[in-house]
């Protein structure tokens, strides 16, 4: 019989990711077969299934955790925002239609079957399936027909781990409180609780044990530190990119501008490791730096929405004055089409706008489709003649002049662009720089050395890290029953 946990926040962006991508590797390490699910996510930071779907990339990197392939039931449900109120719906790897937040309050009941259908598909052959929850059970004015949270584990009958943030303070408020908010079925499927991101002398938290154990009776399995190995990882959730810092000093500055609707950001982790690249990323009301060498546009999942967003700070003057410095730009799906001439939308499939001029510095223009492309990739660079995997998720068809001369050859077709000069390309494929030949070739163009290091192995070790220092600070009684 599959045993399950699952791990619920008393809010977002708690570290339940991490949390659930340690017990994962835990489990593998102890040689059990172990899966992660989750019911529902919120991202537009999405992954390519092994079998061929789109799935939040937190249960990409928590399946590499588990070692095993990734799969379109490890998240059956993905929510990804192209407005302020509305999302697009992908059901099991496949997009389902859009919704306003208040309509997908009265669909999320219609989705239960196939939460439990990918559910029973994860558990099938399976040790332990650890499960990730969405933002706080406390949500009550969200519970009527809730999926993501104490709905679903009420419903499949798992018990729930909470977790509270004592970083952003309040932590023992936000475990009694969520107590005392929660009615009886709910509150009876809380084991116990973690504090999670503890900074310090864990002593200094017994107290806050004991007044969590007197209002609420839960257990405390566990106060985690800061866990440094998990800035190694991918993130998840673009609110960690409000929370980065400039670096400095460093021999190659990159900029990357943060669109309204940025999608898949991970893709710059592994410049971000580069011991000789300084990353930026550049906020609302910022400029572009002026000593950036590499500007790069990243993805969107509301492409026209934020080329008017780009323009709306000022980033296209700021581009076009980087490039008569001799600046180069590299634009990544979206951020590709956004560098050329036009972008058309004669369906209407982003909203109302079926036309907006481009950036012009491509000679390309792209029709948006109601097919959407989502696939793994091997590819190889035409500009550097050097081997790529990744994968694409986009809409839209881009043609023109520049498309003679591709950025990429994804399975033995020409994608992308690049300008006649060749300081600007673009290209539908994330993942660039995830390959080590690649960003050597690229540093190597800015007269520096890079690519030094594999970049997925290093991600692996990160993982193990993570195992080994939660093994180090849970209580081994909990995980040990846990992994038996």
């Amino acid at each position: 019989m599959t045993k399950t946990i699952m791990l619920q926040g008393t809010g977002s962006d708690v570290g339940k990711t991490v949390l659930v991508a340690g017990l994962c590797r835990i489990a593998s390490n102890r040689g059990l077969k172990v899966a992660p699910f989750k019911p529902q996510n919120m991202s537009n930071n999405a992954a390519v299934s092994d079998d061929g779907g789109e799935i939040g990339r937190a249960q990409w990197l928590q399946s590499m955790a588990a070692r095993i392939p990734s799969s379109i039931h490890m998240n059956p449900v993905l929510l990804k925002p192209q407005s302020d109120t509305g999302s697009q719906i992908v059901v099991q790897g496949k997009v389902a239609g859009q919704a306003r937040g208040r309509d997908y309050q009265a669909l999320k009941p219609k989705l239960m079957g196939a939460v439990m259908e990918s559910f029973e598909a994860v558990c099938a052959g399976t040790d332990l399936v650890v499960v990730e929850g969405a933002g706080s059970p406390a949500e009550i004015n969200l519970r009527a027909g809730d999926i993501a949270n104490m709905g679903f584990a009420t419903h499949a009958g798992v018990p729930v781990v909470l977790v509270g943030d004592i970083d952003r303070g309040g932590v023992i408020a936000s475990l009694v409180g969520t107590h005392a908010i929660l009615d009886d079925d709910d509150r009876r499927m809380i084991t116990g609780y973690l504090v999670n991101k503890f900074r310090g002398d864990v002593s200094l938290f017994d107290d806050g044990i004991a007044a969590v154990g007197k209002f609420t009776g839960w257990p405390c399995f566990g106060v985690v530190p800061w866990l440094k190995s998990a800035a190694r990882l991918p993130a998840e959730d673009s609110v960690v990119l409000e929370k980065l810092t400039r670096g400095g000093g460093r021999a190659l500055k990159v900029a990357v501008p943060v669109l309204s609707r940025i999608a898949n950001f991970d893709d710059f982790d592994p410049l971000a490791a580069e011991p000789d690249v300084d990353l930026v990323f550049v906020r609302a009301g910022e400029p572009l730096p002026p000593d950036a060498a590499l500007v790069v546009l990243p993805g969107s999942k509301a492409t026209i929405a934020d080329l008017a967003y780009l323009r709306a700070q000022g980033w296209d003057r700021d581009l076009e004055v980087h490039l008569r410095r001799g600046g180069r730009v590299i634009g990544i799906c979206g951020g590709y089409q956004m560098l050329g001439e036009r972008i058309t939308d004669p369906h209407g499939i982003e909203g109302d706008a079926r036309e907006i001029a481009g950036l012009g510095v491509l000679s390309v223009v792209t029709e948006m489709a109601p097919e959407k492309t989502v696939r793994n990739s091997s590819a190889r660079s035409a500009v550097y003649d050097v081997p790529l995997e990744g994968y694409e998720i986009h809409l839209g068809r881009t043609t023109g002049e520049d498309c003679a001369r591709p950025a990429v050859i994804i399975d033995g077709r020409a994608d992308g662009a690049v300008s006649a000069d060749g300081r600007v390309s673009g290209s539908y494929l994330h993942g660039l720089f995830t390959s080590d030949a690649y960003r050597a070739a690229l540093l190597d163009s800015f007269g520096i050395a890079g690519g030094g290091e594999n970049y997925r192995q290093s991600v692996d070790r990160a993982l193990d890290d993570v195992a080994g220092e939660l093994e180090a600070v849970l209580d081994p009684k909990w995980l040990d029953q846990l992994m038996s």
